[in-house]
């Protein structure tokens, strides 16, 4: 089938190529709504100052050490021990209905710590918590002199997600991919000839003659 076969086919089930794939979105559209729940992102930054550091001669420490240092602080975030602390200091029973994800740039000693949830004000102060927390941590189990707060964390005012125009966005084309599916499966099965010209290509001869169609 060529591309123009195709598009002619196509426009002969107009009605189905439009009509389901505005049908899929719309059902996403409102499904997005009434099923997902919007989460809120809270994000604070720390600076994770090594000992050794000072004012004076923070140039002249080995860099790419206080980096592996920072990395290390980046993994401890999300370790048991940290979120098992911050839990209970907000007397939580845990942090798992909560996504938290940490960033850590390769060339610096700043930490991104985002807490995701449906609860906006919780976001935040979990957030606030677990950089206290991973602080007292990292002070006793690593050759870290602080943790600092660069940027608390604040009760996010707009929801982060769901992503519902990309999700109402993916049922329309997936709607218009079935929609062709259907109309080029159902021409394929479709075994009636049509022309004169699929006669002469199924038998391999030459149409000498039509017989017009009777009206009753």
């Amino acid at each position: 089938m060529t591309l123009l076969e195709l598009l002619q086919l196509l426009r002969k089930h107009l009605r189905l190529v439009i009509a389901l794939p505005l049908v899929c979105a719309l059902a996403m559209g409102v499904a997005s709504f009434m099923f997902l729940p919007n989460t809120y992102t809270a994000t604070t930054s720390m600076y994770v100052l090594v000992k050794g550091d000072s004012k004076s001669s923070s140039m002249s420490t080995d860099l790419s050490a206080s980096q592996m240092v920072t990395n290390d602080v980046a993994q401890l975030i999300d370790s048991d021990r940290v979120t098992k602390d911050t839990a209970n200091a907000l007397k939580m029973k845990s942090l798992d209905d909560y996504k938290i994800s940490v960033t850590s740039q390769t060339t610096t000693r700043v930490i991104s710590v985002s807490v995701t949830g449906e609860d906006a004000p919780s976001c935040a102060i979990i957030a606030n918590q677990l950089a206290k927390d991973v602080s007292d941590v990292a002070q006793e189990v690593m050759d870290v002199q602080s943790v600092n707060v660069i940027d608390e964390a604040e009760t996010p005012e707009a929801p982060s997600g769901p992503n519902r125009v990309m999700y109402t966005a993916v049922a329309f084309l997936a709607g218009l991919f079935v929609a062709i599916a259907i109309v080029v499966l159902k021409d394929m099965l479709n075994t009636r000839v049509r022309s004169a010209e699929e006669v002469e290509e199924m038998l391999g001869i030459p149409v000498i003659g039509r017989i017009p169609a009777m009206k009753e």
